[in-house]
């Protein structure tokens, strides 16, 4: 009975480490516009403000394919373009492919809308 209690412990434990690992992840960031236009492609024009570190990832794609379809519903290139929506995701390099050539661009991999941002975390977008 003692060891098959300890092994429920262990796998519960273990269950736990991996549910937060996964989490740990996830962050949250304010995307927006950065006013920044080019001739010739890759120039992503938005950036996103980390909320966890204050860090600016500067050039990101965002992909909000993988966003629940109550978050899709939303007017989100309106929201995205001025910062006004704090997003839950991750920031990862991912290829495309811009006239034949392919890149490794920032890509900011959105989950799920959290709230409204502040103006103080919408600060760094050019179209406040």
């Amino acid at each position: 009975m003692a060891k098959h209690l300890a092994e429920i412990l262990v796998l519960t434990a273990g269950t736990c480490v991996a549910a937060t690992g996964a989490r740990a992840d996830q962050g949250s960031y304010v995307p927006c516009d950065n006013g920044l236009r080019c001739v010739m492609a890759p120039c992503p024009s938005n950036s996103a403000l980390d909320l966890a570190t204050g860090k600016i990832v500067k050039g990101v794609w965002i992909d909000i394919d993988g966003l629940p379809q109550q978050d899709k519903a939303l007017d989100l290139s309106d929201k995205l373009y001025a910062g006004k929506v704090v997003v839950a995701g991750t920031v990862e390099n991912r290829p495309h492919t811009f006239n034949g050539k392919q890149y490794s661009l920032p890509t900011l991999v959105a989950t799920g809308i959290e709230r409204a941002a502040k103006d103080s975390e919408r600060a760094h977008c050019s179209s406040r």
